[in-house]
């Protein structure tokens, strides 16, 4: 499973799930570190950071707005 952290909200991380749907996750479960924006990943551990899906998503969101807005 992966979940992107839409906003933090007080001790919770409002994270947005495969499905769409949106979950409540205390900070408390999730890795040092993790921010709006964050990929993470579940596995046997918990949550990890998916630092690099994380940058292949900010350069995909980037290369949109270029080509939305016609900027190389």
């Amino acid at each position: 499973m992966i979940i992107i952290v839409d906003r933090i909200e007080g001790s919770f991380a409002v994270a947005e799930l495969e499905d769409g749907s949106h979950a409540d996750i205390p900070l408390g479960e999730l890795p040092e570190g993790t921010h709006e924006g964050s990929v993470l990943k579940k596995t046997e551990r918990g949550w990890e950071l998916d630092l690099d899906e994380e940058r292949r998503r900010r350069e995909r969101a980037a290369e949109l707005t270029r080509k939305l807005f016609g900027r190389r």
